[in-house]
């Protein structure tokens, strides 16, 4: 008797109690699906954790200004924009650093008016930050050194702004001054504190300073903070070593002496993130492959029953010729048709899930064909492993035994 034979048997074995099949597939179904749409949730979190390290720039290290203890009294310092340029020119591995100042200020277009982040920047902000220009120009140094009043203007802005309408060229006011509006930058979408980076104004640096943030009464070069990007490849860790070893040494600290200022690696801390929801998804996944053991079970109950209903067949098919082998073969297969199938059923079902999950939780869902491929490989290992035992148990009856079976 060849494999196609015992299939058919198998099929036909299968058809006869059609209820008692279904249910045993249930637990097939529900585990599979429960696993493809977990693994579906996971990933979908790690997708946009990768995401959000893109959108803030590629090898970012942030320095915010802090401050020190002298003499038990804390003192405010600040970084400046001498600080950014030393940075770039002296640490061989740093690609970009700007300097930049950031505020809050209401802007007006006409009878409209939106309240916005307003950052002076320098044309090394664009490149440190990986943020392309989608229309119009940026920064340039002309306009930096000549305190110029333009502005680029983020996706969000220029919406609440202009509409559809044409920003390029109209005149916008900041704190009643007016600006030109020479460029609309890419859109960068949320950061990962949920804070929507399209949501600001860039104008020159020294702009920013004189005639819309104002400047500082210590240190009108001080600025609030410095965006710098590491040369692709480049450890990021070494990248910092350098970075406050070279700042230590400008604001003449001493061994003993704490740093005044603050260095943020974010693609760690978001690559951190990520590890996470990659944790978080092997998490789940695991309490759903639960319900694929629990399905497992239920296929090896099944079979051990099938197996005692049908001892007298089994016996009539050994002493008609059948050997041990072909009754193994015959009841392995049907427990892994059971799987199969509700395997087959199970992925249909999780991949309708996370398209639920993603529209109605409006949760990001991604379920990527690898997945779909293990809960499926997964099921056929459920079939062999719990179909097995029975399948034995069948194979190593005694003929004439069997046939007085009652």
């Amino acid at each position: 008797m060849n494999v196609w034979q015992s299939v058919r048997i198998a099929g036909r074995a299968l058809r006869v109690n059609k209820l008692r099949s279904a249910l045993t597939m249930l637990g097939i179904i529900i585990g599979v699906s429960a696993v493809i749409a977990m693994v579906g949730v996971g990933s979908g979190a790690q997708a946009r954790v990768a995401e959000q390290i893109q959108s803030l720039g590629s090898n970012l290290i942030i320095v915010l200004s802090g401050s020190t203890n002298s003499a038990g009294v804390r003192l405010g310092t600040g970084i400046s924009e001498e600080d950014a340029t030393a940075i770039a020119r002296e640490i061989p591995i740093v690609q970009a650093a700007a300097g930049s100042v950031r505020g809050t200020a209401q802007v007006v277009y006409g009878n409209l008016n939106w309240a916005t982040q307003v950052q002076g920047v320098t044309p090394s902000y664009f490149e440190a930050r990986d943020w392309p220009v989608d229309e119009g120009r940026a920064v340039l140094q002309e306009d930096v050194d000549g305190a110029t009043k333009v502005a680029l203007l983020g996706q969000t802005t220029a919406l609440n702004l202009f509409g559809e309408s044409d920003p390029l060229g109209q005149i916008i006011r900041i704190k009643k001054v007016p600006f030109t509006v020479i460029g609309v930058l890419s859109r960068k979408g949320q950061n990962s504190w949920g804070q929507d980076q399209d949501d600001i104004i860039l104008v020159p640096l020294s702009t920013a300073k004189k005639k819309v943030l104002g400047v500082s009464q210590a240190n009108a070069r001080a600025v609030g903070s410095i965006s710098i990007k590491v040369r692709p490849g480049e450890d990021m860790s070494e990248a910092e070593d350098q970075i406050r070893a070279l700042l230590r040494q400008r604001h003449r600290l001493q061994p003993f002496q704490d740093d005044d200022f603050w260095l943020r690696n974010l693609s760690e801390i978001l690559q951190t993130q990520e590890e996470s929801s990659r944790v978080m998804t092997y998490l789940l996944a695991a309490i759903a492959s639960v319900s694929l053991l629990v399905g497992g079970i239920g296929i090896m109950n099944i079979m051990l029953v099938s197996v005692t209903e049908r001892t007298r067949e089994i016996g009539l098919r050994m002493a008609v010729g059948a050997r041990r082998r072909h009754i193994l073969l015959q009841f392995l297969i049907e427990a892994i048709t059971l799987s199969l199938i509700g395997g087959i059923a199970g992925i249909a079902l999780g991949v309708a899930g996370s398209e639920a999950i993603s529209y109605f939780a409006e949760w990001r869902t991604l379920v990527a064909p690898e997945s779909i491929l293990i809960a499926f490989g997964f099921a056929a290992a459920i079939g062999i492993f719990f179909g097995f035992y029975p399948a034995r148990k069948a194979s190593r009856l005694d003929p004439i035994e069997a046939l007085r079976y009652e």
